[in-house]
């Protein structure tokens, strides 16, 4: 039997997960929703039921079994709890949302209904990815002394201004209600692979500034964040969405007892540098290319795999690979983070 899906949410990111569900042999996308007309969304070939209310294609369709909450991250708490009374499994974009107790809300729902949370952080499916998370957890690299996150990635205003409309603020993106800050949008996926790695963090100190970002959003662009790892050693991230025109860098270097390494490239997507005491690199499996999104491009296209990953634990073949509790703790890391946030704007 196939698992019945429907996805809220018809931006890029909607999109990718309804095309995602359409590949999978085991799936079959039901309905879609998101406020926003076919026309105006490009939908018009569209073959599944079209709506512009969650209630409405809920009501609709009670055969719906999971549904993938795609829709900006100030709305992920709303409806993923309006799918839970729906009764039905969620699949919730990163961040899971936009604050610890909103996550523990989702949680309780979820465990009244007894249906699934599975929080989208699909990095943890590529191959440098899987690899670092063995050498660490093996102790091949022996005791964990320094880790360095660099996010050096493109937001500008082709990201956060509506086409045709430059100097005017619109949508979602940029607003701190609806997206909540650049660790949040950009960089929870990093963060999800620090906790999933290495734990959880304390000692927390940050800077942050906002260097071209001023018209564009009520944040911040870049970061310097520092922090001792609960299980031993020390960590900071180096973030910021103020490069030039493409992506730099997203890479994590590792210092171990044993050895150090650096997974790099603009999505981290190679390993750079091995040099671990009676170790030889294995070949890894090559890492799927960016989601490109036209002007600027996002982390690696892992959402096959997710897609899979929610069918194989539905059908209760394995176990779901991000779990609430962990989606829970990388917003609860973000929030600790933003705790500490006083903006500076350049002059």
């Amino acid at each position: 039997m196939k698992i019945k899906f429907a996805v809220i949410g018809q931006g890029h990111i909607g999109k990718r997960h309804a095309e995602m569900i359409r590949r999978n042999a085991e799936a079959e996308l039901v309905a879609v929703c998101d406020i926003a007309t076919k026309e105006y969304l490009g939908l018009t070939d569209l073959k599944e039921s079209f709506y512009n209310t969650p209630e409405e294609m809920l009501a609709a369709h009670p055969e719906i079994e999971a549904v993938n909450i795609c829709t900006p991250n100030g709305l992920h708490a709303t409806h993923s709890l309006l799918a839970l009374e729906a009764v039905k499994h969620v699949v919730i974009e990163k961040p899971m949302a936009l604050s610890k107790t909103d996550c523990e809300a989702i949680i309780f729902k979820a465990l009244q209904k007894n249906k699934n949370v599975f929080c989208v952080m699909q990095n943890r499916f590529s191959p440098p990815s899987a690899w670092l998370k063995k050498i660490v957890e093996e102790k091949i690299i022996g005791d964990v002394y320094m880790v360095q996150l660099n996010c050096y990635w493109n937001r500008d205003e082709r990201y956060y201004l509506p086409a045709g409309q430059a100097g005017k603020k619109g949508g979602w993106k940029g607003t701190q209600e609806l997206d909540g800050g650049t660790l949040f949008t950009q960089f929870s996926h990093w963060i999800d692979l620090l906790y999933w790695i290495f734990g959880d963090v304390n000692n927390i100190q940050a800077k942050f500034n906002d260097f071209n970002h001023a018209s564009l959003t009520e944040f911040e662009d870049s970061g310097f964040v520092n922090f001792n790892f609960v299980n031993g050693g020390m960590g900071c991230i180096n973030y910021s969405t103020a490069v030039w025109n493409k992506n730099l860098e997203s890479s994590i270097t590792i210092i171990g007892s044993k050895g150090s390494v650096k997974v790099g490239g603009q999505y981290m997507d190679k390993v750079e540098y091995c040099d671990i005491k009676d170790y030889t690199l294995p070949e890894l499996a090559p890492t799927n290319e960016a989601n490109d999104y036209g002007a600027y491009k996002g982390s690696a296209n892992n959402h096959p795999q997710l897609i899979s990953n929610v069918i194989d634990t539905l059908k209760g073949r394995t176990s779901i690979t991000t779990n609430a509790l962990e989606g829970l703790k990388v917003v609860d890391i973000i929030e600790r983070i933003y705790s500490l946030r006083t903006l500076n704007r350049k002059s």
